[in-house]
């Protein structure tokens, strides 16, 4: 089977925004925890979540790295941003603004010129 790089582009950008998002839900559920009304739902529902999310993350972005071509630097960028809060945001942002995420990148078979 032979996935495009648009997919593997677009698989890329859900997951860290996914992954963001339970980051983001998990802090929320942390917060009620430890600051607010003792609840641990919060923590109970987005900690198995983000922890999958995680998971999830780390394996397509190791993917897109090798299918994409992305080489040493921005695999270890994209990798560094799942450990703090939002960081695939951030990362993703920087790839796609960098070519990095363009379908093409990989047709043209060099990588992409950085955006100033």
């Amino acid at each position: 089977m032979n996935i495009s790089p648009r997919v593997t582009a677009t698989v890329f950008r859900v997951v860290a925004v996914f992954e963001a998002f339970t980051w983001a839900g998990l802090l929320v559920g942390m917060g009620f925890k430890y600051l607010g009304n003792g609840s641990e739902l919060g923590v109970q529902i987005f900690g198995p979540l983000h922890g999958g999310a995680f998971m999830v993350y780390v394996a397509v972005a190791l993917a897109a790295a090798l299918h994409l071509r992305w080489g040493l630097w921005p695999t270890l960028v994209a990798l560094a941003a799942s450990v703090p809060p939002l960081g695939t945001l951030l990362a993703d942002w920087w790839l796609h603004r960098s070519g990095r995420l363009t379908a093409g990148a990989k047709e043209r078979g060099r990588a992409p010129e950085p955006v100033a």
